[in-house]
């Protein structure tokens, strides 16, 4: 079996025999259904195969469909031109540097359909491109934009910067929209939505297909597509992981699967983690390992966000299409990147619940997130193993010094609210290593400020900054925080932590056992 991890051109896929899951038939649906078209889904899950399937497909290659749903669907097979336009492979660190990534793409168009020397802007070659390749070929014009954000993101943090590109493509999105005649389709692409008061605010005719339940199988992989495809390739995969077959799939499922761009849609698996787990015959997290924003974690921090929200995030369908509010809200940008994804619908107040996809993401943003939430820069893995043979062992006193070394080892600094954000570093260290970690639990009388399980053990916690431990273990006396666990047989600790703003350390620590 060859899998395309990696490539993402569809002519290649076909031509070379690589693994195709057919979304033809959803192909077809698309360019047939409606003109303009905006679809967000998360890197790394297939946008760029699916914009190269398009261009394929309204060029009017027969021969790499023969066999696809969509020979049995379309009788005609026209050729249209095409204008695709792929931002995605580019370093946006200037203004320039974006306006010689769309005046390369201008000046091949150009090549191909003349350039008018009166046409300046790239706005105005942009809308001459259009017009002449639409009288030259008597068909209208296919515009597709790939990873039409990749500008945007690579600017956040920077407010000038940012304001200049959405000024660019802005006018530049917009030449869609007053060609419309000469246009037989336009389909963008992105990881994100800037919406209508930014970018699209000129296009404001986009369909937005991202959280559509017809559409919402077009790009990642289905549970029932990898039985009906790949079925034994999985069963390799359980062999050389000491696993049945069955026992394998349910791996994968908790593994990759867990993606929802719609209440009622099926579960989506990634298609990178799961190809390239398929290929090695290993598991592990390759979507982490292929690289993850450093903007996320600013915006988080700058937005001082309690990353305890990470599992019981609530938004709106308006807020999960926009980033527009990014300086006050990061959940949209946490949705739409693919760390969090739709776990329920309420119709009553029109709310999405939101959570972690899978345990690929949950275990490697937690990870992630350690470098940047704690001092622990060098000897991550040392500390991770230490402390979690500790945390085993229901050592308190030799996992709580580990802890204390932790904050005590480096200079660094406190992002927003200090005690929230020695609250978020303590938490993800436990998440991170795998316990069963829950912070803010609520209890009939308050909110305890962390839980950590192990098979053995319970571990309550109480932080406190610039105050004492006693007050720490005085309030889960108080609030009969202990209460829940009351008939569990295994042995509880409670913990009372004091953290210093002035020394930014654990000042003082004390273990209560049951």
């Amino acid at each position: 079996m060859k899998y395309p991890i990696g490539i993402q051109t569809f002519s290649e896929i076909i031509n070379k025999g690589y693994l195709y899951f057919d979304k033809t038939a959803l192909v077809h649906k698309l360019a047939n259904d409606s003109k303009y078209y905006f679809l967000s889904r998360p890197r790394r899950f297939g946008k760029s195969l699916l914009v190269t399937t398009l261009e394929a497909y309204f060029q009017g290659r027969k021969e790499l469909f023969e066999g696809l749903a969509i020979s049995e669907l379309e009788q005609e097979w026209k050729q249209y031109p095409v204008l695709h336009i792929d931002l995605n492979a580019a370093d946006y660190r200037s203004e320039e540097a974006l306006i010689s990534i769309i005046d390369g793409h201008l000046r091949q168009f150009e090549r191909t359909f003349g350039k008018d020397p009166d046409e300046h802007t790239v706005s105005e070659r942009f809308k001459g491109v259009i017009q002449r390749a639409y009288e030259q070929t008597g068909r209208q014009v296919v515009i597709l934009v790939d990873e039409y954000d990749k500008p945007l993101l690579q600017a956040i943090g920077n407010e000038e910067l940012q304001d200049n590109y959405r000024k660019i493509l802005k006018g530049f999105y917009g030449v869609a929209k007053t060609m419309d005649a000469c246009l037989r389709l336009a389909f963008f692409t992105g990881v994100t939505k800037f919406s209508k008061v930014s970018v699209f605010s000129d296009l404001n005719n986009l369909e937005d297909i991202s959280l559509s339940e017809q559409y919402a199988e077009i790009c990642g992989i289905t549970e029932q597509e990898i039985r009906d495809n790949i079925d034994a390739q999985v069963g390799e995969l359980a062999t050389a992981n000491g696993l049945t077959k069955e026992e394998c799939y349910g791996r994968l499922k908790e593994q990759y699967d867990g993606y929802h761009f719609h209440p009622n849609s099926s579960g989506m698996y990634n298609p990178f983690s799961l190809l390239s787990a398929l290929k090695r015959k290993e598991f592990g997290d390759q979507w982490f390992q292929s690289g993850t924003p450093t903007f996320l974690v600013e915006v988080l921090k700058r937005n001082n966000y309690d990353l305890e929200q990470l599992t019981r995030e609530e938004a709106t369908a308006d807020l999960l299409g926009s980033l527009d509010a990014i300086d006050t809200n990061p959940t949209p940008l946490l949705y739409q990147s693919g760390y969090l994804t739709i776990k329920g619908f309420d119709p009553e107040f029109g709310t999405y619940r939101l959570g972690f996809p899978n345990q690929e993401v949950e275990r490697g943003f937690s990870r992630y997130l350690f470098r940047y939430y704690t001092p622990a820069s060098q000897g991550q893995d040392s500390f991770v193993k230490d402390f979690v043979l500790a945390a085993r062992a229901g050592q308190t006193d030799k996992f709580m010094k580990r802890l204390e070394s932790l904050f005590a080892g480096q200079d660094y600094q406190i992002a927003g609210d200090a005690e929230l954000y020695f609250h978020n570093a303590v938490a993800l260290i436990f998440k991170m290593v795998g316990f069963y970690t829950e912070t803010e639990r609520h209890t009939s009388d308050g909110r305890m400020d962390m839980v950590v399980q192990t098979a053995d053990y319970i571990y309550l916690f109480e932080f406190k900054l610039d105050k004492s431990v006693e007050e720490a273990l005085a309030q889960i006396e108080e609030r009969e925080y202990a209460l829940p666990f009351a008939h569990d047989p295994r042995k509880l600790y409670k913990i009372g932590v004091n953290f210093s703003s002035e020394t930014r350390r654990i000042e003082n620590w004390k273990v209560v056992e049951r």
